[in-house]
């Protein structure tokens, strides 16, 4: 489980890290080096892109050698596989899965299942996969853990109107603590489009159209989800 969530969080920053623009490349080289870049010291509103380094994300030469090997030994068809998300059935008919899904999972063509939870089922499907399959890579499970799991804490907007970024990071720590207790290792939270028209469905999901509010809100979220370290069982994607 661990290696699989480091794979993945490993590829999302590499994919993050290509489409960065260059302005914000280069104020991120400057932050680095400690040197200032020609916009940070003409504009006294510049804000500083430096990421913030998680322990977790620090190379890892044995990890980046496992996983290339893994890769090499990957088919075409396996590969596109990993990129595949299927849904179970749990919202409509409980800990179901239907037969040709469970076929594409031992066959490896699936790479992650949405929808399944409980330590039970996502056991169930995860033996599925690692038992029945040469490469032995275990799912990744993901769920709309949006604003809470068991526990059910006010929506998302509603929470960005308390301005409490602890109470808003605690909820998303409670959240990952029931989640990945059942097994789900991924969350669509937290959304952090700016939303300026009220017809928009999704809205509820956000924090409002301030945008210094809204990265102050993702930011406390994602501590609560990730913690400092992805190695740990209880953090979530």
């Amino acid at each position: 489980m661990r290696r699989h969530k480091l794979i993945l969080a490993t590829a999302m920053s590499a994919l993050i890290a290509g489409v960065a623009t260059p302005s914000v490349a280069q104020q991120v080289q400057a932050d680095a080096t400690g040197e200032s870049s020609p916009s940070a010291s003409s504009d006294i509103t510049a804000v500083s892109n430096r990421p913030d380094v998680a322990q977790w994300s620090a190379p890892d030469a044995q990890m980046e050698a496992f996983v290339d090997d893994l890769i090499a030994k990957m088919t075409l068809d396996e590969k596109i596989g990993q990129l595949t998300l299927l849904t179970s059935d749990w919202e409509s008919t409980g800990p179901t899965m239907r037969d040709t899904y469970k076929q594409d999972i031992r066959s490896g063509r699936v790479g992650a299942i949405f929808n399944a939870y409980t330590a039970d089922y996502t056991r169930e499907l995860q033996k599925v996969a690692v038992e029945n399959h040469r490469l032995k890579i275990p799912l990744l499970f993901g769920y709309d853990v949006i604003h809470g799991h068991r526990t059910i804490f006010p929506i998302s907007l509603g929470e960005a109107a308390s301005w409490d970024m602890e109470a808003i990071e605690k909820s998303a720590r409670v959240s990952a603590l029931e989640a990945t207790a059942e097994g789900i290792h991924w969350t669509f939270s937290p959304m952090v489009d700016i939303a300026r028209d009220a017809r928009w469905g999704r809205i509820s999901e956000g924090a409002g159209e301030d945008v210094y509010l809204g990265s102050k809100i993702a930011r406390a979220r994602v501590r609560g989800y990730q913690g400092d370290d992805l190695r740990v069982t209880d953090t979530l994607l």
